[in-house]
């Protein structure tokens, strides 16, 4: 229901942006009186296009309405088996009970996750948060935790830094204020940082090591060797910047996205266990790393832009379910020319950005398959 509310917030945002927008396009075309110039209906042509994506909004929220209703009841199905559960606590012994109630919890589990799932069909326009720092860097919040836990994480540069900054909530990073810093043990590569259930995982400087940094602790609690990875500008992003390795959280988990020279340069996603940081499964996805600027998760779907210069877009995605491709055509407004890192937030259904020394915002549209076959909901 968090997910939903935070969905619903700026999906909301965005209507009521558009309405404004209709409102406009109103207005000029009852004042042309039936004589447009070419200049002004190319602008008025160019603010339609930019309507467009409200069908696919529209389209969610009925998405969402028919996944609410179903959540609904696999809800009180489940109050009901609890119920039942603990009128019958004196029938079962305490594994047996155990078991029942994480079966129960699985279910729901498996309902939720399906609130923030479907296909990449549209990216709204830029909403920019600040301007600060240097070109690079990265900016984040944690994709695990619940909504009244607002704090942002921010690391500028993109090589041998250690400085972590976190803010309380989002509005002290806007203003600048109220905040910690965490110095790493070890220097950081690259920006393709995340931050996942009170960890920040990155990789080491100069080295293809993935190292799990516990915030409240402020220490390791894990650090591994990515197999065959390359590092050091060997494999990066069409940028540069040490993007060798990226790390990414989407509905289903912790994700790695490289290459290794056994690969031939091509991307490989990996799925890796949070806890011990190995391998569970890679994919060869045969897209060549340095021709993509910069790529992210979205349901175990990993979508690659085509630069990260002005012009870009969503060229291709990669269906880690399927073990299959296809070439997509999803532009996006590259505001500030130079995107060196992109990272999908699940939580609150969004793409975090660093462009040019500019932490921005992206909304996104999901197209959802409702299914009934084996659905646990």
């Amino acid at each position: 229901m968090e997910v939903l509310e935070l969905r619903t917030y700026r999906d909301l945002q965005y209507v009521r942006s558009m309405e404004t927008l209709m409102r406009s396009l109103d207005a000029r075309l009852r004042a042309a009186d039936g004589s447009l110039s070419a200049k002004s209906f190319q602008e008025l042509k160019d603010r339609m296009a930019e309507l467009l994506p409200l069908s696919s909004v529209l389209e969610q929220y009925k998405a969402d309405t028919r996944t609410i209703v179903r959540l609904r009841e696999e809800v009180r199905n489940l109050s009901g088996s609890l119920a039942a559960i603990q009128e019958e606590m004196g029938a079962y012994g305490y594994e047996d009970l155990q078991q029942r109630v994480m079966a129960l919890e699985a279910r729901l589990h498996a309902c939720a996750q399906k609130l923030g799932c479907g296909k990449l069909t549209g990216v709204s326009n830029p909403i920019t948060i600040r301007a600060m720092g240097s070109r690079f860097g990265s900016w984040m919040t944690d994709t695990m935790a619940p909504s009244a836990d607002s704090r942002v994480w921010y690391m500028d540069g993109y090589y041998k830094g250690r400085r972590v900054l976190e803010f309380r909530t989002l509005g002290d990073f806007i203003k600048g204020q109220n905040f910690i810093q965490h110095l790493l043990p070890q220097p950081w590569a690259g920006t393709g940082h995340v931050v996942y259930n009170g960890s920040l995982f990155y990789n080491k400087y100069q080295s293809n090591v993935v190292v799990k940094y516990h915030f409240r602790s402020r220490s390791v609690l894990v650090q591994r060797s990515l197999p065959g990875a390359g590092y050091n500008n060997t494999f990066p992003y069409s940028w540069g910047g040490f993007s060798d390795m990226d790390f990414m959280v989407d509905e289903s988990g912790l994700w790695a996205v490289y290459t290794t020279n056994q690969n031939a340069g091509n991307i490989v996603v990996s799925r890796l266990d949070p806890h011990t940081l190995e391998v569970v499964r890679s994919w060869d996805t045969g897209y060549p790393k340095r021709s993509a600027g910069e790529a992210f998760m979205i349901c175990g779907v990993l979508y690659v832009t085509n630069s990260h210069l002005a012009g870009a877009k969503v060229y291709f995605a990669y269906f880690t379910n399927t073990s299959s491709y296809e070439y997509t055509d999803v532009p996006f407004h590259n505001q500030y020319s130079h995107i060196s890192m992109l990272d999908y937030n699940p939580r609150e259904r969004a793409l975090y950005t660093w462009n040019n020394g500019h932490q921005v915002l992206y909304n996104v549209t999901l197209f959802h398959v409702i299914s009934t076959a084996g659905d646990p909901c």
